[in-house]
């Protein structure tokens, strides 16, 4: 498939309406891109999104978001991972900075049919996205039985230890099982990448880990301690998603800067909201100075979300260029096929806990799911009209059950 060059206008405005629709979590966002990249606009492969997803969870960070960045290095290089990391967080961010700012808590008791239907058609996405990975990275017996295995594992024992072994256990089942089914001719991820920024940005990655608790120490103001907290949350955390919650309440909760409450608060309004969890940053920042003034939390807002968003953006850039290159080498190219079917089971576990036994309750939840499904295999409206039919339908729902 041909790389395809797509302007930065473009990138925006689609990861914008991501960001505005993409309800249910990581794995959900991850189905949510490949239905618009993948499925809707063919602008990259299967394999080559699967290939993309894999080096995610390989990294530290929240993986939906390194995808993103990364689908958006690919169609319109650096400037292109910058525009879609803006339209995909902007949404949530905006919505929990200003709840911040006003230091409220969000009822969740109001919107409950809203977030039943969302759930219901995140479900459905994510099994739609599922089925098609399975058809196209799973077509013969070996890699459906790693899918398989991979799913069971994580079902069992579901922690980053075991998603690294599955990985791994996948890579190594693709070197002795699959070396006569690699396609060496594999074409590159997307734009050249300068081998020369990746090394700086992975440098920049671990310089400022090191750095910033030094500038911390010194400076008076506390601008560099917030960076500091934020900045080593989003570097230190593997598994991404809900994960971080236990560095973010280390970095605001234990020194006193916001307060248990409010913290729990904002965590609650975060699920209420499309888009990444990581953009609680947002929430986190403005209520850290939400008695100085609008122009004060909303300053403070935006630091802390570029902080705990710059160490994944770092990551990809960092890694990238160099992943684009040995995934083409035909042992790597055989790895990567175990990894792939791997990633399907990861993805069927999450599928499975916490998002079905989280949404589906009863027979009318699966039929609900059954119908998004439909609705998305055999392209009846987009997904963003689907969100909205859903957010609608499990409202309505509230009201009449």
């Amino acid at each position: 498939m041909p790389v395809v060059s797509v302007g930065l206008w473009q990138i925006f405005l689609i990861f914008l309406r991501l960001g505005l629709t993409s309800f249910g979590g990581p794995v959900a966002h991850i189905s949510y891109f490949r239905e618009e990249f993948v499925a809707r606009r063919k602008w990259l492969g299967d394999a080559r999104y699967a290939d993309l997803v894999a080096l995610c969870q390989f990294a530290p960070g929240p993986a939906s978001s390194q995808v993103g960045m990364g689908i958006g290095m690919a169609l319109g290089g650096v400037p292109g991972s910058l525009v879609a990391w803006l339209g995909f967080t902007m949404p949530s961010a905006i919505v929990l900075a200003t709840l911040g700012m006003a230091f409220v808590g969000f009822d969740l008791a109001s919107v409950e049919g809203v977030l039943r239907g969302l759930k219901l058609v995140a479900v459905g996405v994510v099994a739609h996205a599922l089925f098609g990975m399975a058809r196209t990275l799973c077509p013969d017996v070996p890699r459906a039985i790693l899918a398989v295995l991979a799913a069971i594992i994580m079902i069992a024992s579901d922690t980053v230890t075991a998603q690294f072994a599955v990985i791994l256990g996948g890579m190594l089942a693709g070197l002795i099982l699959l070396r006569g089914k690699a396609d060496v001719s594999a074409a590159g991820f997307g734009k050249p990448h300068s081998v020369k920024g990746a090394v700086v940005a992975l440098c920049a990655f671990f310089a400022l880990l090191i750095l910033l608790p030094v500038a911390a120490r010194m400076d008076q103001s506390g601008l560099f301690a917030v960076i500091d907290g934020f900045y080593r949350s989003g570097a230190l955390v593997f598994g991404g998603g809900h994960v971080v919650l236990p560095l973010l309440q280390n970095a605001v909760v234990a020194p006193g800067w916001v307060d248990g409450e409010t913290f729990l608060a904002g965590y609650g309004a975060t699920q209420a909201v499309p888009g990444p969890i990581f953009t609680f940053a947002a929430y986190l920042g403005a209520a850290l100075h939400s008695g100085g003034g609008i122009w004060v939390s909303a300053l403070t807002s935006l630091v802390a979300l570029i902080a705990i968003f710059l160490p994944a953006w770092l990551l990809v850039a960092g890694l990238l260029p160099f992943w684009d290159r040995v995934r083409h080498m035909p042992l790597m190219r055989a790895g990567l096929l175990g990894v792939n079917a791997a990633v399907v089971g990861l993805l069927a576990a999450v599928l499975y806990d916490p998002i079905w036994t989280d949404a589906i309750h009863d027979l009318f939840d699966i039929g609900c799911v059954a119908l998004a499904f439909a609705v998305l295999q055999w392209r009846i409206i987009p997904v963003w009209a689907l969100v909205g039919v859903g957010a609608l339908a499990g409202y309505l729902a509230e009201l009449v059950i």
